[in-house]
This record gives structure tokens, sequence and C-alpha cells, in this order.
């Protein structure tokens, strides 16, 4: 929500420009990444580690990003249970950089990431405000007492 400010309420302010331009960057973000990914890569070939421990590698980054797509996802709809879950979840996001990167492009085909949780949030905070100051209404000094029987 970042790139977006407030735009995201009522959609204006080039919105929809804004969501394809943090699809865009989203992709070109996660390409460069798998660009990187291919010289590490590159590089235990050169030092010859072995067959075994490149598949390792290469299983590594695919779980790490699997995980990391699922959780920057599921982040997108609701706020987490439990929070400390989350932050020792966070050296595994990093290391799935990609998976995160590749949600990011895709929630931007259905809203901007996050839109939804923050939109649920801000409708009840506005009932509850609406709510508040429907009920202080008039001079509470002025109100007349009950009568006591």
């Amino acid at each position: 929500m970042r790139f977006f400010g407030t735009t995201w309420v009522e959609h204006d302010g080039q919105y929809g420009l804004r969501r394809a331009g943090v699809a865009l960057g989203a992709l070109v973000a996660a390409a460069a990444g798998c660009f990187v990914l291919r010289f590490a890569y590159q590089g235990l070939e050169i030092a010859e580690v072995g067959g075994f421990v490149n598949m390792l590698v290469v299983l590594m980054f695919a779980i790490c990003s699997a995980i990391a797509f699922r959780k920057t996802w599921e982040g997108f709809v609701r706020r987490p249970a439990d929070p400390a879950r989350e932050d020792s979840l966070r050296s595994l996001k990093m290391i799935g950089f990609i998976g995160s990167l590749l949600a990011y492009f895709f929630r931007c085909f259905i809203e901007a990431p996050g839109e939804k949780l923050r939109r649920t949030e801000y409708e009840t905070a506005r009932k509850q405000y609406e709510k508040r100051r429907g009920t202080r209404t008039g001079n509470p000094a002025a109100r007349k007492k009950p009568k006591r029987t």
C-alpha cells in the first residue's frame, strides 16, 4: 500500500496506473532476482560442488519461494494470527523473495496489494466513528434528567 497513498480509497489519483507500475516493478524485480540466482548457480557449477548440492540449492529456493508466495498472498487478505510466527518466517521469506515478488505481481491484477484488508479495516473504523459521533449529539448538560420514582 506504500505506493498508493490514499488513492485506493476512491480509486482516484492515477490508481490504475500505479497498480500497473507496481505489477511491472514486481515482475522486473523478480526477473532480476532470477538473473542473480542464475549467477549463483553458475558459481556452484564452477566450484564443482556436485550434483547433489546443486539440486539441494535449487530445491531450497523453490520451496522457500513457494512458502513466501503463500504467506505473502495470505497477508493481503488478513492479519497474521500469530505475529511472532510471522517474524520467525521472515528469513525464509527473504530467501524466497521471488515468490513474494510474484505474489505482488499477481495480486495487482485483482487489486492493490493489501487493499481488501485495509478497506475492511477502514470501513469498520468509519462505522465505529459514525456510531460514536451519532451518540454524542447535543449538549449533555441540557439533557433532561430521568425522573426518580
